[in-house]
């Protein structure tokens, strides 16, 4: 779990179920969810889901989007890597292997947030856009907020690229002439920066490669591997 909070459900799942239905061995995917969700006391068929892109565009659901891509991908939200809502018993669904989920709570206007960070969506700064979104549909103020971070690769394994200087000023390690990118710790930056207090800010501090046994992680894997998925609902 990643808030205790009697108002709201926030939770990631684990190997060997994958979530997936684009991903890994997807057979058993809808069990899998049914399962999981279920014992969260969610109805896997309410779920909405998002067709992820590694953008950094988020999208407002309500009501209306209730079960959208809960039973196929191709009915899941397209090209949006962050939802928001203030509905409640609506749940919330990412998929991840590698890259980062974050969940944001809004105590004070009752909104909530989940948001498929990857590079690419950090270095367009998606949380930013996130909290723009819920600025606008529910008066969000940074102050108010509440972040958490799921499993994710990190700075101990993630190598990347020597163009990478090029797109983030922080948080990029240089051992040995080769760069490693700390996704959460640049998500956590941006959080900061926004107005979040630090002591908000929750991070599981899993490294989804360091911890294969029990966490999907592409680059350990390949793209043959399964998704986690990262569930919100406010109660």
């Amino acid at each position: 779990m990643i808030f205790k909070l009697p108002d709201l459900i926030c939770a990631f799942s684990q190997k060997p179920r994958n979530m997936s239905f684009a991903y890994g061995r997807t057979h058993d995917s809808l069990g899998n969810r049914k399962e999981f969700l279920g014992a969260l006391g969610i109805d896997y068929r309410d779920l909405v889901c998002a067709r992820q892109v590694h953008s950094n565009k988020a999208t407002c659901v309500c009501e209306k989007d209730k079960g959208r891509g809960a039973l196929s991908y191709d009915e899941a939200i397209a090209d949006s890597d962050a939802l928001v809502t203030g509905t409640r018993g609506l749940p919330l669904a990412v998929f991840t292997a590698d890259c980062l989920s974050v969940f944001l709570y809004d105590a004070k206007n009752k909104s909530i947030a989940l948001v498929h960070a990857g590079w690419r969506g950090t270095k367009e700064n998606i949380i930013a856009s996130t909290l723009q979104l819920m600025r606008e549909r529910f008066a969000t103020k940074p102050a108010d907020l509440y972040a958490g971070f799921g499993p994710a690769i990190g700075d101990c394994c993630y190598e990347v690229g020597k163009e990478f200087p090029d797109f983030f000023t922080y948080g990029l390690q240089n051992r040995g002439a080769r760069y490693y990118l700390d996704l959460a710790g640049i998500n956590k930056k941006q959080l900061l920066d926004l107005g979040v207090p630090e002591v908000n800010i929750n991070d599981s501090s899993s490294c989804t490669s360091c911890h294969n046994a029990n966490l999907f992680s592409f680059r350990k894997e390949g793209p043959s591997c399964g998704r986690m998925m990262s569930v919100a609902m406010l109660k």
